[in-house]
């Protein structure tokens, strides 16, 4: 099984792999650059937890579409 720890440094190395002027709009939260981003998966705060849900939710679709 996968823990928390491996899935943010999952996440984290995706949205590395950003280009540097790509910005994410994330609902009522606002527009984050992809360092912003970075900082609140590491702080697992309330944005950095919906970072990971997406990219989970993405994945995991791209999972289902493979098969």
């Amino acid at each position: 099984m996968v823990n928390e720890d491996e899935i943010n440094k999952l996440v984290i190395a995706r949205i590395s792999s950003m280009p540097e002027n790509m910005k994410i709009s994330i609902g009522n939260y606002g527009t984050f650059d992809k360092y912003q981003l970075i900082e609140n998966v590491k702080k697992r705060d309330e944005i950095g937890k919906k970072v990971v849900e997406i990219q989970l939710f993405y994945l995991r679709s791209m999972k289902g579409m493979l098969k």
